[in-house]
């Protein structure tokens, strides 16, 4: 007897625990089935965060240096020391090398005075305090420039305005004032009157080592000189970049070396070949003295703002209404309208009307038609002069749905391309940097409920 009720009390707990675990079961299930519905059912729209920054990235180009350089050669033969500093300026009748014939030769003994040892001494704490060992190669330019000082604060005996005697080796100076380098490309006579299609070819471009030997010959080139501050680049452009460029007298310079920026007067040059925009430097020669060949970018996307896709901008009608008939409250900012309203009785009463004034032009102001309706009447103040709502005006915008609806917000495009566009910021009833937009404005309406 006790068997048989055991065994229905366990098919009893058996049979509940199945319940439950159904019914759990069947609750996910639902759950489920009906996210799937709203999910298929519900209007899907894309967004897109406002983004601050400008229209594209600028296009790089590789730009040729032409500069005002002359290759100086050695008018004797002989063992040969530097006395200029690589990268560094010069003076005119400022030591550059000298020549002897022994690799020992004797300078003789020259006492400086103090203020030419306070110089040297700070010279020489100058380097120290710059020097990093990385870059070894800067102590043996610093000493050919430490000893060219030295002869000019020892004073040399001058033969003429090209060379001087120290010792037993004959100096030889600057024949002009400039940027000493001892290399040389074979491109020194390139001008911007005699460059072809092929000089912007680096491909078989070298550059030659000047001083790779202690003996030289009467006729070596020994250095270059570059003897103009005045400098420019030349780059070959399209027809659709040189139409960007059209008309521009100046543009500014990104130089990829070293991040630097410069602003150059701009000329374009037609060639039978293709067309070349040639810009002109007065200043920064000697940071790129030795680059014959340069990777720069051309500042033309200047513009910046609040960076959206084109395919947000929406059009939106407003009522056009002269600005005389704008009326402002007493103690407010706020501008309203006065509105005539016909009574049963015939006779005419008015109301103002606290408007929405989106933007405005040189005679009218872009009034909101949430309050107004097409053929209303107007007073303007204190005259019995009227105005009947007709005109209409439209302005770009976007929908923000920061609120989880469709709200209108006004922009100014100031620049744009296929994909984007670049608004104003601070503009009245406008956007704010992060906020959310409607990606596609096609796909909703204004004041519609998103979420």
């Amino acid at each position: 007897m006790s068997g048989k009720k055991n065994s229905r009390q366990n098919r009893a707990s058996s049979l509940f625990t199945f319940n439950i675990g159904t019914l759990i079961f069947g609750a996910i299930l639902l759950y489920i089935l009906i996210s799937l519905f709203i999910y298929a059912t519900t209007k899907h729209i894309s967004t897109y965060q406002v983004i601050s920054g400008p229209l594209a990235q600028n296009q790089t180009y590789t730009a040729l240096a032409v500069r005002e350089e002359t290759v100086i050669n050695s008018n004797n033969d002989g063992y040969i020391r530097y006395y200029a500093q690589e990268g560094r300026k010069v003076k005119k009748t400022g030591a550059v090398y000298s020549l002897s014939q022994s690799p020992e030769t004797s300078s003789g003994t020259t006492e400086l005075s103090d203020e030419a040892l306070s110089k040297i001494r700070a010279q020489t704490a100058q380097f120290s305090s710059a020097f990093k060992p990385d870059n070894f190669g800067q102590v043996y330019s610093f000493k050919y420039s430490l000893s060219g000082s030295i002869l000019d604060y020892a004073g040399m005996d001058k033969n003429s305005d090209t060379t001087a005697v120290v010792g037993d080796s004959s100096v030889y100076l600057a024949p002009d004032a400039g940027v000493v380098l001892y290399t040389r490309d074979g491109m020194e006579n390139l001008t911007v009157d005699n460059f072809t299609a092929d000089d912007f070819s680096y491909s078989s471009y070298k550059v030659e080592n000047l001083r790779t030997t202690d003996h030289i010959s009467t006729g070596t080139p020994v250095y270059k000189l570059i003897t103009s501050e005045q400098w420019s680049v030349l780059v070959p452009v399209t027809a659709f970049q040189a139409s960007k460029l059209e008309g521009k007298k100046s543009i500014k310079v990104k130089f990829r070396k070293d991040g630097s920026s410069m602003t150059g007067s701009l000329e374009l040059l037609a060639k039978e070949d293709s067309t070349y925009a040639k810009i002109t430097f007065s200043s920064g020669m000697v940071r790129f003295a030795s680059d014959r060949y340069l990777e720069i970018e051309l500042i033309t996307n200047a513009e910046k703002g609040l960076k959206i896709p084109i395919s947000s901008v929406v059009s939106k009608d407003f009522f056009l209404v002269p600005k005389e008939y704008a009326v402002s409250l007493d103690n407010s900012s706020d501008l309203g309208f006065i509105r005539r309203t016909a009574q049963k009785d015939g006779t005419y009463s008015t109301e103002f009307v606290n408007a929405t004034i989106y933007a405005s032009d040189d005679k009218n102001y872009y009034v909101d038609m949430t309050e107004f309706s097409e053929g209303d009447i107007l007073v303007m103040e204190n005259s019995t002069q009227t105005f009947t709502l007709k005109e209409k005006g439209q302005l770009n915008g976007v929908y923000n749905i920061n609120r989880g609806y469709t709200v209108f917000r006004r922009i100014e495009i100031i620049d744009q391309n296929e994909e984007y566009c670049i608004v104003k910021t601070g503009t009245a009833y406008g956007l704010s940097l992060y906020d959310n937009i409607v990606l596609d404005s096609s796909t909703v309406s204004e004041d519609e409920i998103l979420y």
